[in-house]
Order: C-alpha cells, then sequence, then structure tokens
C-alpha cells in the first residue's frame, strides 16, 4: 500500500476542470474561507454525502491558520476563568487529532515553567494546581499517558537540564507539563482541504465571494477576472477575521498574536518549550517553542487589535522589543534583537459582544450566528476546536436550510497521510517528513527517482526539500511561489531564506504543473 488517494489531489489542472463545472451545478453546501475551520466544514459536509465547494479569495491557510503558534492545546488556561466546556472540549479534540485524526501532524511536546525570582510561591502553587486540573480534562477526554504525560515538579538542577538558557541564580525548579504541538498549522489545512477533496468537495482557491447570500454567490477568480454565480442550497460562512465583511451584523473583535523566529544558537540545548509568565499577569504567559528546523518561536497571545484589517499583519519593533523583554527576564544571557531571524503576527476572530473587555477575557467559545437569509457564519474559537467548530456550522446549516444529511463523521475520520503510530514509524522515509506528510512520505523521497536533486534541501542549512515544493504543486494546490514557501513550507518566515529558495521555487512551478 502506497498511503496515496489519487482522489486527494489537488492541483492547477483540477482547480481549472472543476470550476469551470461550477455554474451549471447547484451544490448542497458553499464554504466560504478555506482555513482551519473552512477546511474543516468543507470535510465534515462533503463526509456526510452533501456536495460540497469551498472557496477562498487567497490560498489555504492564507489567513489566521498559518500565524498560530502551533500548538493542539488540552485548554488548561480556560479553567483559570472558569471556562469549562471550552476547556472540556479542548481536550477532547487534542486526543481525537493525536490519537486517530492526525497523529503524524501532532506529537506531545513537553513544556517548562522556570519558577524564576519573579513568580512568586502563591502563582507557583496556582499553576500547579491548574496543572493537576488539566490532567484530569486529559482523563475525561480519554488521552492515555502513553499520549500525553502527566506533569509534575522539577527540581532547580531537572529545569536546567531540559532548559539550559535559563538563568540558574535565584531558580526555584520548574512546574514541567505536556502538550500537542503541531508539525505545521498549514499543512493540518492542507491535509483537511486534500482529505474533504477525496470526498468530493470542490477546493477552489485564488476564488473571491463580491457578494453572500443564502442561494450562493457572486465569485471573482482571481486568476483570471472573471466573475461567476455559485448557486447553493446552503452557505456558510468560515471567512474568519473577514467574515463581518461579507455578512450583515456580525461584529468581531480580533485579538493579536505575535512571535518571532529566533536562530538554534540563541538558546542552545533547549529540548523542551517553555511557559514564561508574563510580569503583572494571572494567566498569560509567552511561549517558547522549538521547531524541527532547530529553531524557536517566541510568541504572545490575545494583544487587542485596532483598525483595518490587514491581508497580511505584522509585528511592530515594540512588540518585539516586548517579547524580548520578557524572554530576557528569564534567560542567563538575553536574545538580541540581533538575534531575530524573522517574525510574524495572526489575528483571531474573537466574537464582539459589547461588553469592552480585553481580548484576553473574551470568550473562546465559538458562536454560530444564522443570518436573515440563511447564511451560516462561524466565529470565535480556535484552531485547537476547528473540527468542532466546523461540524457546529455545518449542523446549523442542514438544520435552517431543511437539508438531507447524516451525523458528522470526522472524529474519528483520518486526514490525508494519517496512520496509527506503530505504522508511522516504520516507514522508510526521513522522520521529519513522516512527521509532516504521514504514509505519503516515501513518495516524496521516491520523487529522486527521476531528480535526485529533489532531495537536495531547498535552502543550506533547513531540512526543507525540493520534494516537498514538487509535492505541493502536483498534490496539494500550491500555484504560485507564495503558496510554496509561505504555506506548503515555512521557509518564507525568513526572509534571507526566501530570497534564497524563490528560483529553485520558480523552477518547479512549470515543472511539476504539467505532470
Amino acid at each position: 500500500m502506497t498511503g496515496f488517494d489519487a482522489r486527494t489531489s489537488l492541483n492547477a489542472a483540477r482547480r481549472e476542470r472543476e470550476l469551470a463545472a461550477l455554474p451549471d451545478e447547484v451544490v448542497d453546501v458553499l464554504v466560504v474561507g478555506l482555513g482551519a475551520t473552512g477546511a474543516g466544514a468543507a470535510l465534515d459536509a462533503a463526509s456526510r454525502g452533501l456536495s460540497v465547494a469551498a472557496i477562498d479569495a487567497h490560498d489555504l491557510a492564507f489567513g489566521t491558520s498559518r500565524w498560530s503558534s502551533k500548538l493542539i492545546h488540552g485548554g488548561l488556561r480556560y479553567l483559570g476563568s472558569g471556562q469549562f466546556g471550552v476547556a472540556h472540549e479542548s481536550a477532547v479534540e487534542r486526543g481525537a487529532l493525536m490519537r486517530r485524526t492526525a497523529p503524524h501532524l501532532v506529537r506531545a511536546l513537553p513544556f517548562v515553567m522556570p519558577l524564576t525570582p519573579i513568580v512568586p510561591g502563591s502563582r507557583a502553587l496556582a499553576v500547579g494546581a491548574a496543572l493537576a486540573a488539566g490532567d484530569v480534562l486529559r482523563l475525561t477526554a480519554r488521552t492515555p499517558r502513553s499520549v500525553l504525560p502527566g506533569p509534575r515538579r522539577l527540581s532547580a538542577v531537572e529545569t536546567l537540564r531540559l532548559a539550559p538558557p535559563l538563568r540558574a541564580h535565584g531558580l526555584r525548579g520548574g512546574l514541567l507539563s505536556w502538550d500537542g504541538q503541531l508539525a505545521d498549522d498549514a499543512r493540518l489545512v492542507t491535509a483537511l482541504a486534500r482529505t474533504a477533496a477525496g470526498h468530493g468537495a470542490r477546493i477552489l482557491t485564488r476564488c473571491r465571494a463580491v457578494t453572500l447570500t443564502g442561494d450562493g454567490a457572486l465569485v471573482r477568480d482571481e486568476l483570471t477576472g472573471r466573475e461567476i454565480t455559485v448557486r447553493a442550497r446552503s452557505v456558510v460562512n468560515a471567512a474568519g477575521v473577514w467574515a463581518g465583511g461579507l455578512v450583515e451584523g456580525v461584529r468581531l473583535r480580533p485579538s493579536r498574536g505575535i512571535h518571532i523566529v529566533i536562530g538554534a544558537g540563541s538558546l542552545r540545548g533547549l529540548s523542551a518549550g517553555m511557559q514564561i509568565p508574563v510580569p503583572g499577569a494571572v494567566s498569560r504567559f509567552m511561549l517558547v517553542l522549538p521547531q524541527d528546523d532547530g529553531r524557536f518561536y517566541v510568541g504572545l497571545t490575545d494583544e487587542p487589535a485596532d483598525g483595518p484589517i490587514p491581508d497580511v499583519p505584522e509585528p511592530t519593533e515594540g512588540e518585539i522589543g516586548f517579547l524580548l523583554d520578557i524572554l530576557g527576564s528569564a534567560l542567563d544571557v538575553p536574545v538580541r534583537r540581533s538575534d531575530v531571524l524573522g517574525a510574524f503576527a495572526g489575528l483571531r476572530p474573537l466574537l464582539d459582544l459589547g461588553h469592552g473587555r480585553d481580548t484576553a477575557d473574551i470568550s473562546r467559545r465559538h458562536a454560530v450566528l444564522p443570518s436573515r437569509d440563511g447564511v451560516v457564519t462561524i466565529v470565535g474559537g480556535k484552531l485547537t476546536t476547528y473540527r468542532r467548530m466546523a461540524q457546529d456550522a455545518v449542523d446549523a446549516a442542514i438544520r435552517v436550510r431543511g437539508l438531507d444529511a447524516g451525523p458528522s463523521r470526522t472524529a474519528r475520520l483520518p486526514l490525508a497521510g494519517a496512520a496509527a503510530r506503530d505504522r508511522l514509524d516504520v516507514l522508510d522515509a526521513p522522520p521529519r517528513l513522516v512527521q509532516r506528510y504521514g504514509v505519503e512520505a516515501p513518495l516524496l523521497t521516491a520523487l529522486a527517482d527521476e531528480d535526485p536533486a529533489l532531495l537536495e534541501p531547498v535552502v543550506p542549512g533547513l531540512p526543507v526539500l525540493g520534494a516537498e515544493l514538487a509535492w505541493a504543486v502536483r498534490h496539494e494546490g500550491a500555484l504560485d511561489t507564495g503558496d510554496l514557501l509561505d504555506r506548503r513550507t515555512r521557509i518564507g518566515l525568513v526572509a534571507s531564506d526566501r530570497a534564497v529558495a524563490l528560483p529553485a521555487a520558480e523552477a518547479l512551478l512549470p515543472r511539476a504543473a504539467v505532470r
């Protein structure tokens, strides 16, 4: 068995063919937006036997879904604010991803919270109690300790062994916990879209919804400028932070997340993630996240985001400096601004309930909002709960428009590349490829049979191979260099790497596209 289903293959030829046929049909469900929730809704509806068209003005994971911390949270932080339902839902969805739907994309990551002099004993006790409660959540979600080990207190020596860059002076020890880490959030969206395509969904990028009603949309092909009318029995608006621009009455208050990319040498020896308390905040932590290329993402979420919504948010110098200051409060040798290789920001579409609260205090419970003419808008939530959000949105569309469909199947539906851990562990492919492509990883290495250069790194010092770019064009719907370098891979997070990789991406696009 190759692990490859040709029905999941997305490419330019399939897009052109399916887009041309769309005006002659009436689909059961039109999904607008191909982030995690939109791609999840397309999969949910298609796997129930409904006909689906899913469109995005840009690309898969173009918006918020590629700018997250790339974590599959168990909902620990929501316990502190009394959001027990959200916390339990998060733990359940984390378990489903790690055990059934995407075990190749999600792995257990240890986190250390250092008990530095600025962390009072009362806060350490509170966090320890929260970690114990989080372990109860793990138990109620039926996620075994073999998948996610339990939390415990660390001595100062154990803490420094896991996190050597920490300042030893005044360190009282640490708190160890575990959570889920995605190999890449954009790769999760790609797997969702391909799996939906395998169930018959039309996945159409570069297709912008100009106007939206309960019966369909006027859609513009951004590659040609041609406009077509897409007719649908139901419509799901999963456009994220742009959802309010498509349907009247949807008020959002976006929350901003900011991250910086740090080179391996700046945090040498760090083998775990770190949660560093934000001074003056009760339950906020800055995250330090090791990546498979040896680099680290350092980030903080839930900063208020006011003003116009850009296509691609950019962190400010003040935000970058703020992250470096918090990081420096715990390290023996501070990270300098010159050590920052790149930075990114994203906006989370939180529902504005008009209470005027800080975005960090707004509930993460998602909301399903049917409009008067039948458009179902899904907002709020977070990456971890995308599947439940998609299920609820499709349930609402079925109910509002009277469609004939059975219950959701996605809680146990493996995504493209998924397999049991024992099968993944014996695949004849580099571990990094297995973590990102699952059972399809050997097919990427087999591309060397036609061109051995495809097994060479695209950028010296980075593990991304030319085969990944070729595979993205042939089977993952990549249409241009931005798709290849900024979403199917994350080379573009560092501008200098992107410049080096650009010629290889440009060369692979025409060669792979014709196959």
